[in-house]
C-alpha cells in the first residue's frame, strides 16, 4: 500500500513563468548569500579589532546589513570569554543556506539542471 500517487510529479507546482525567471532568481539569490557570507566574514574578522569604528567609512556597508541580525542574536548568545561569537553563527547558517538553495546539489540547481534537461 502506497501512500502517494506515484503519477504525480513532485514539482507539478511549477508554473512556466516561474521556470522563465529562476536563472535569474538562481543569480538573485546566489548574489545575495554571497554578499551576506563575505559580510560575516568581514564582521568576524572585525571582532578581533574592538577599536575599529563600524559606522565610518567602508565599514558602514559591512555593518549596516549585519547589526540588525547580530543585535538580535546576541540576546539569546552571549560573549564567549568575552568574544562575540554571533558572527560565527550567521556565517554558518548563511553558507549552509547558501549551499542547500544555490549550491551545487542545491534546490534551485537541481531545478534548473531539471529544467534544461541535464539532470
Amino acid at each position: 500500500m502506497t501512500f502517494y500517487d506515484e503519477s504525480v510529479d513532485a514539482l507539478s507546482f511549477v508554473t512556466p513563468f516561474m521556470i522563465a525567471a529562476l536563472p535569474k532568481f538562481h543569480f538573485v539569490v546566489g548574489l545575495v548569500l554571497a554578499s551576506l557570507t563575505l559580510a560575516f566574514l568581514a564582521r568576524l574578522v572585525l571582532t578581533w579589532y574592538p577599536e575599529v569604528n563600524l559606522k565610518k567609512g567602508f565599514w558602514g556597508l559591512v555593518f549596516l546589513p549585519t547589526e540588525p541580525i547580530l543585535a538580535l542574536t546576541r540576546r539569546f548568545v552571549a560573549p564567549i570569554g568575552g568574544v562575540d561569537v554571533t558572527p560565527v553563527i550567521w556565517l554558518g547558517i548563511v553558507s549552509l543556506v547558501r549551499e542547500l538553495l544555490v549550491g551545487q546539489q542545491g534546490l534551485m540547481s537541481q531545478l534548473l539542471l531539471k529544467n534544461q534537461g541535464i539532470g
